[in-house]
């Protein structure tokens, strides 16, 4: 009976790192071709623009979360995405302090997880500066193939996420409106960082684990056509 509960317990410890998200769960591929960008060229404005991250330790406790800065552009024709591609200053990267708390963190503070974020235990930003989201394709989103956490999304979105020297696409629920010579790019999904290579803390058994391999990306673009 002992055994069966501390098995049980286990496999709760375990299902509840792998469900500590807030976004659409990304599906994930190979590298894909990316589109061709036809239509007007629409540029990132960074003062209305944001790009949220959020981790976790296991079972989704004590979550860390930020900001980066990214640029890009999109391209639009007849009030559709055609294509777009964000670049992402990964040496931006900002851990907000409300989300660490040194009393808690062995006297560690938002300015140390910035700078560990930055070295060879993930980013590596010495050797790897930047990231690159490439869309490969924008199609209309089934609400009748499944929920999703972007209410009224209306487009799913592929891309080719690069982080480092790996690259892979990703597919996720989108907002897409059109307003005028502005369009705004809203979604929130979630990726698993270790197909990018990022696997810092992931030895032994994955229950183990005292960091979520889940990392939620939050998206809110707001591009401009410069007529």
């Amino acid at each position: 009976m002992k055994k069966q509960l501390i098995s049980g317990l286990a496999l709760i410890l375990l299902l509840a790192s792998c469900q500590n998200t807030n976004g659409d769960k990304a599906t994930t591929t190979t590298a894909q071709e990316v589109t061709e960008q036809t239509g007007q060229t629409y540029t990132v404005e960074a003062d209305k623009s944001s790009l949220k991250w959020t981790g976790y330790h296991k079972g989704g406790l004590n979550p860390r979360y930020g900001v980066l800065k990214s640029e890009g552009t999109l391209s639009v024709e007849n009030n559709a995405v055609t294509g777009g591609t964000f670049n992402i200053d990964v040496n931006s990267i900002l851990t907000d302090s409300a989300s660490v708390d040194p009393t808690t963190s062995g006297g560690k503070k938002s300015s140390d997880l910035d700078a560990h974020l930055k070295s060879a235990d993930f980013f590596d930003v010495a050797k790897y500066p930047t990231a690159k989201f490439e869309i490969t394709k924008v199609g209309p989103f089934d609400a009748a193939q499944g929920k999703s956490v972007v209410a009224d999304a209306t487009n799913t979105v592929s891309g080719n996420l690069t982080i480092k020297d790996k690259t892979v696409n990703v597919t996720f629920p989108a907002k897409i409106t059109f307003n005028g010579d502005e369009v705004t790019f809203y979604s929130k999904f979630t990726i698993q960082r270790q197909d990018w290579g990022l696997t810092y803390g992931t030895e032994g058994n994955p229950q183990d684990w005292m960091i979520a391999q889940n990392v939620d990306i939050e998206l809110n673009v707001t591009a401009k056509n410069a007529k």
